[in-house]
């Protein structure tokens, strides 16, 4: 299982990219304002039912952010833990778990965004919101990145499943931290060597003909959701 776009007929994969870009950034902006616990349970339920009409698994999202998970999880431990007795202060871990905890929901919607929109649209969506050279740079990044990252992480699977089979699982967690580390950037240095290469064999475009992108009726309850987070953001911010 892999993080990247899967073709669907969902309500989600039929808005245009731009409303779901403004929904992230909405959300995003929501999810900073309101660290309350009632605050995150109402966004928790939006997320959930964001996931629902994409038809993305919540659980098997989580489970393509593990790699990131345990820094989430381990900075209110660090937090609440003392140098002597009592510890640990579950007062001083309760603010970095709440804030730990939206950008769980911040990956989660995230992994509805890539699964519901091929790489084309976004960066068409980012090119067309962003004029000049600086949005075919940031366009081009995107797709970089959404194209790339799967890959990626197919490489460092692939690294791990040779560290077993050659019982690198006997090795200290220091020596297969770092043996996985060199190898993973050793591979991804090869693959963006041979990415340039292949740019300048096919004469890479900055500006190539992308997919063309309109407004619907399907994007209104999308850009009026992002307005409503956007307002609610605003006023907690004020």
């Amino acid at each position: 299982m892999t993080l990247a776009y899967e073709p669907g007929a969902t309500p989600v994969h039929r808005l245009d990219p731009r409303s779901k870009l403004l929904v992230q950034v909405a959300f995003v902006a929501a999810a900073f304002v309101y660290t309350t616990p009632r605050g995150l349970l109402a966004l928790t339920a939006l997320v959930g039912g964001i996931l629902a009409v994409a038809r993305t698994s919540p659980l098997g999202s989580l489970w393509e952010f593990r790699f990131a998970l345990p820094v989430v999880v381990v900075a209110p431990l660090l937090e609440g833990a003392t140098l002597g007795s009592p510890w640990f202060v579950v007062a001083d871990a309760v603010g970095p778990a709440l804030a730990s905890y939206r950008v769980v929901l911040v990956l989660l919607l995230t992994a509805a965004y890539v699964r519901t929109t091929p790489v084309r649209e976004s960066r068409a969506a980012i090119q067309r919101t962003v004029p000049g050279k600086a949005g075919q740079f940031l366009g081009m990044g995107a797709a970089f990145v959404f194209r790339f990252l799967p890959v990626l992480q197919d490489d460092v699977a692939r690294i791990r499943d040779a560290q077993r089979a050659r019982l690198g699982t006997e090795r200290s967690i220091v020596d297969r931290i770092r043996l996985l580390t060199v190898a993973a950037l050793n591979r991804a240095f090869e693959r963006a060597d041979r990415l340039a290469l292949a740019l300048q064999a096919r004469c890479f475009a900055w500006n190539p003909t992308l997919p063309e992108l309109r407004f619907g009726y399907r994007d209104g309850p999308a850009l009026a959701l992002a307005a409503g987070l956007l307002v609610v953001a605003l006023n907690g911010a004020i």
